[in-house]
């Protein structure tokens, strides 16, 4: 309990720190307009941290934290997801039993995609991700479906973002698609919605906390945080998914975790990652 009581504090006092900036920052839960949301947070960091560049942003707190950059830095000299690059190419290319295989799946054979992913499906009318499409071509193949969260999913997703290497995402909200604009704005109101014991959003720490200790833990900014899954996590000591990320987070938040891409979950990627247009795809990426 006193963990707890701790941790609550921390947060209170980060949040309570930058209220002064995310009231400025231009963000309204009952507007959508997804394209000054965009620029409005790209002013919020720009605001904060002048000498950062928004393109560096894809590197999460090593954007913004000199220190945690030159361990990162030196761990990327050895990437630890390296293999699982490896591993995910080696699945991607293994035939099913059918004869065919991811890459009859996916425009372009599936190579150089990430980036337009997850997209809203108006045949469908819902956001498809890209790990729920892997899985998908599973199924139409007649294949189990892979286990959420990690091991082979993360690493045929691993794979397909790293043959999209410095490619733009460039995230498309239909206009006047009042269910695009709908699921785009849940996954908004997703991220700024206090939940769990703590009493916890998202922005608390990614937004608001991002760059304040929150006991030994420099959160990242919201900004770029899409960009680099899957991830592999020193904490985790594998490669995982966005979605095994937000499960996390909800469960040290003490809220009761949505499963893997829950139709919510989904909808939070597509927000976040609207509001990472213009930058790269810098996936897999290595977090502690």
């Amino acid at each position: 309990m006193k963990i707890i009581k701790t941790l609550a504090l921390g947060l209170t006092v980060a949040a309570a720190t930058q209220m002064t900036h995310a009231a400025d920052s231009g963000f309204d839960l009952k507007t959508v307009d997804p394209e000054a949301d965009r620029m409005a947070l790209q002013k919020y960091y720009k605001d904060r941290f002048p000498k950062a560049e928004i393109s560096d942003y894809v590197n999460g707190i090593y954007a913004v934290d000199a220190a945690s950059r030159e361990q990162w830095v030196e761990l990327e000299e050895f990437p630890p997801y390296e293999f699982d690059v490896e591993k995910g190419e080696e699945l991607f290319n293994t035939p099913f039993a059918n004869g065919k295989g991811y890459a009859d799946c996916f425009e372009n054979g599936g190579i150089g995609i990430r980036q337009n992913y997850p997209y809203w499906s108006k045949e469908e009318g819902t956001v498809k991700t890209l790990e729920q499409e892997i899985n998908e071509c599973r199924e139409k193949n007649g294949e189990k479906k892979l286990r959420w969260g990690k091991g082979e999913i993360a690493q045929v997703s691993a794979y397909m973002a790293w043959t999209s290497r410095d490619k733009v995402f460039d995230i498309k909200v239909p206009e006047g698609d009042k269910d695009a604009m709908a699921a785009y704005l849940e996954g908004k109101k997703f991220f700024y919605t206090k939940r769990g014991q703590l009493n916890l959003s998202c922005a608390n720490c990614h937004l608001q906390g991002s760059n304040v200790f929150i006991r030994a833990d420099l959160p990242s900014p919201m900004l770029g945080h899409v960009t680099h899954f899957p991830v592999f996590r020193s904490k985790w000591g594998e490669l995982g998914t966005l979605h095994r990320r937000y499960s996390g987070c909800h469960k040290d938040s003490r809220s009761k975790p949505l499963k893997p891409q829950h139709e919510t979950f989904r909808n939070l990627e597509y927000f976040q990652t609207y509001m990472s247009n213009g930058l790269v795809v810098n996936g897999p990426g290595a977090r502690k």
